[in-house]
């Protein structure tokens, strides 16, 4: 079997050099059914989300999406592009914001930026890589960001060459 065909589509620690900015392809529009699922998944009574009248008189004047639905869906449009297959563990999150409300029916596209990358010290062949993530509406605003520290394989061929 041709091993391109196996190779993950996320990208390996050498692959992420401080500088870099992904902007990721997969875009998702949020629904209605979206933001009612997530936040009574999550437990999250808050009637911003699930409660149109008393959204109605709120300053946005309609329900906002849950912002932890943001957040996950951000991370969620740089899988591909960036950690599928690649990724070790999440270590943390940082410096989470949210400088625009996002609305049904709002479309998300994010782009990821690397900020720090460095060989692990305790796992050899690993890296430890910190991303600053982007979330945009369709008009180009930023909707969400937060940094996100991971823990990379390193490319096998490069692990096998040392």
């Amino acid at each position: 079997m041709n091993a391109d065909l196996l190779r993950p589509q996320g990208r390996y620690f050498g692959e992420l050099p401080v500088g870099a900015v992904i902007r990721h392809r997969v875009t998702r529009t949020l629904t209605e059914s979206d933001n009612i699922l997530f936040t009574t998944l999550t437990m999250n009574p808050q009637p911003l989300h699930l409660d149109f009248e008393y959204a109605k008189q709120s300053e946005f004047g309609q329900p906002l999406v849950n912002s932890m639905m943001t957040l996950s869906l951000l991370v969620g449009l740089s899988v591909h592009e960036l950690t599928l297959g690649t990724l070790i563990a999440n270590l943390g999150f940082g410096e989470v914001k949210f400088p625009a409300p996002v609305f049904h029916g709002d479309t998300i596209r994010a782009e990821s930026e690397v900020l720090e990358a460095r060989a692990s010290k305790s796992r050899p062949g690993q890296g430890v890589v910190t991303v600053r993530h982007r979330a945009f509406n369709q008009r180009g605003e930023v909707v969400a960001e937060c940094s996100r520290t991971m823990l990379m394989q390193g490319h096998p061929t490069a692990q096998t060459e040392n």
